[in-house]
């Protein structure tokens, strides 16, 4: 005599049970908050704002002194950078090695002034220059945490003795603050939408095993948490705190989220014709390569904030 066994089915999702007329509502909103998404993006205040300053360069070891603007904390980070200007090309295209030297310190709302960092910053930089183009941007300082209201830089370059500049432009870049002030506007947005859709999501469910859920039911249970790490709620600290404390921890929810997303894709397109999803073999190879990237990623994080100065 054969035995009947009543095999229970998952959960089902509320996707599988929409109309014709839902299924096309939910792509109209959802095409539509992209479109909004990308008109605020090209209508809304740029993402950095720039000051430049020309100076001569009659002999390349000399020293330049420069200022930088008026800075607040919702500056969030602040880039010294300087394109040589000559007109005097030996060859079409050269690349040479720049020995550069800076000198920081820092000016307070009470004109008081410290010098950032117990030493000059010794670096090498590559110098690639063409007659067509002129010659690309180098990178000169990178103040990542803004302690002060103003930056004072001594600037000293060596190694263009053959190839002599006219001038060089030094220009200082940093975070615009109206598009930080905007951004935390959306983060903050983004958070409580994604809080209530967490809680309703947990309330939907709430009354079936675990052992009921669909596959993208339990992804969704790791994804959403992820998720309001990613809006972060401890944004505004980077405003508040003089650390690089919140900056990595903002960059390590994002980068986690991200790398829960590859997984939740690699998992679902690949198990679409693989019957078998044995953590050994379906699941424990991927998570291997994510979390390799993972790991990069965080690492790279710390160290560029490492070697920021």
């Amino acid at each position: 005599m054969k035995k009947s066994f009543n095999i229970d089915s998952s959960v089902q999702m509320r996707l599988y049970t929409l109309t014709k007329r839902q299924f096309v509502l939910v792509f109209i909103c959802f095409f539509a908050a992209f479109g909004v998404s990308v008109l605020i993006g090209i209508t809304g205040p740029s993402i950095d704002v720039s000051f430049s300053t020309v100076r001569s360069s009659a002999n390349t070891n000399d020293s330049f002194s420069l200022e930088s603007p008026t800075l607040n904390k919702f500056n969030r980070s602040l880039w010294l950078t300087a394109v040589i200007n000559s007109t005097d090309y030996k060859k079409d295209k050269f690349q040479s090695d720049l020995a550069v030297t800076v000198s920081i310190r820092g000016a307070k709302d009470d004109a008081s002034v410290e010098k950032v960092g117990q030493q000059e910053y010794n670096h090498d930089r590559s110098l690639i220059c063409s007659k067509k183009s002129g010659c690309q941007p180098i990178l000169l300082a990178h103040v990542g945490v803004l302690e002060y209201a103003k930056y004072h830089f001594v600037i000293t370059l060596a190694g263009l003795e053959n190839n002599p500049a006219d001038s060089i432009s030094f220009c200082f870049r940093s975070y615009n603050p109206i598009f930080s002030n905007m951004e935390i506007w959306f983060r903050f947005i983004f958070l409580v939408l994604t809080f209530i859709v967490t809680c309703m999501f947990a309330h939907a469910l709430r009354k079936f095993s675990i052992r009921d859920w669909s596959i993208e039911q339990k992804w969704l249970s790791v994804l959403l948490p992820l998720l309001l790490l990613y809006n972060n709620p401890i944004f505004p600290l980077i405003f508040l705190v003089n650390s690089w404390v919140p900056l990595i921890v903002d960059n390590i929810f994002q980068t986690t989220f991200l790398s829960a997303l590859l997984l939740f894709w690699l998992c679902t397109y690949h198990g679409i014709r693989q019957s078998d999803r044995k953590w050994m073999k379906f699941y424990l190879p991927k998570a291997i390569i994510v979390g390799a990237m993972w790991i990069i990623g965080i690492t790279m994080t710390c160290w560029q904030q490492y070697r920021v100065f």
